[in-house]
């Protein structure tokens, strides 16, 4: 489907784009915690992306390099809008989308507010980190990406992915930890999809 599109067939490159517009939207969205700005910078994203195609290297896979095109344009987006990134997430649907963590049974009211606590919690936890930290944390347990995907995305080789990943969850354990009241858990660490 790559090749056809890079050959100019628009039909194949609708598909490309049917294929991971929620993908991008989720990493876009991720970026600037704004739908109406994550849909913008994903369609632009898909339009700069279309544009680079000639540039595509043979063989790679294409979703960490859309991913890196989406996330410069949702960044350039905040940025231009001149806003700081705030990160926050609420407890309505959109979070439960993002995070993919709709449960299957109704939880009791007690379970379902310490749940809504723990998470709101974390996600205080995760906007006190850099930039940087937030964002391989989100690549890896928001948008499930495997290591060797982040390591396109990002740009570096995947032992650096690690060792980001690692350092910004234990700088994420200290932030849960320096909170007062009780020590929340974080998400275990998954190993590769064998990428």
């Amino acid at each position: 489907m790559i090749e056809r599109a890079r050959g100019g067939d628009g039909d194949a490159y609708e598909v490309l784009v049917r294929r991971y517009q929620d993908f991008a939207f989720r990493v876009a969205f991720v970026i600037t915690r704004d739908a109406g700005e994550a849909e913008d910078a994903a369609q632009t994203a898909f339009l700069n992306a279309h544009g680079a195609l000639g540039r595509f290297r043979d063989g790679s896979p294409f979703r960490p390099w859309l991913l890196r095109i989406v996330a410069n344009e949702a960044r350039n987006r905040r940025s231009a809008a001149g806003r700081r990134a705030r990160h926050t997430l609420t407890l309505d649907g959109d979070a439960d989308d993002v995070v993919g963590q709709v449960p299957s049974t109704a939880p009791s009211p007690e379970a379902a507010l310490l749940a809504a606590e723990r998470r709101a919690g974390l996600l205080a936890a995760l906007e006190r980190l850099r930039e940087e930290d937030r964002a391989v944390i989100a690549y890896r347990y928001f948008l499930d990406l495997s290591e060797a995907e982040m390591a396109e995305a990002l740009g570096c080789a995947k032992g650096t992915v690690k060792s980001r990943l690692s350092r910004a969850l234990g700088r994420l354990r200290s932030q849960l930890t320096d909170d007062p009241g009780e020590r929340r858990e974080i998400p275990p660490r998954r190993e590769a999809d064998g990428d």
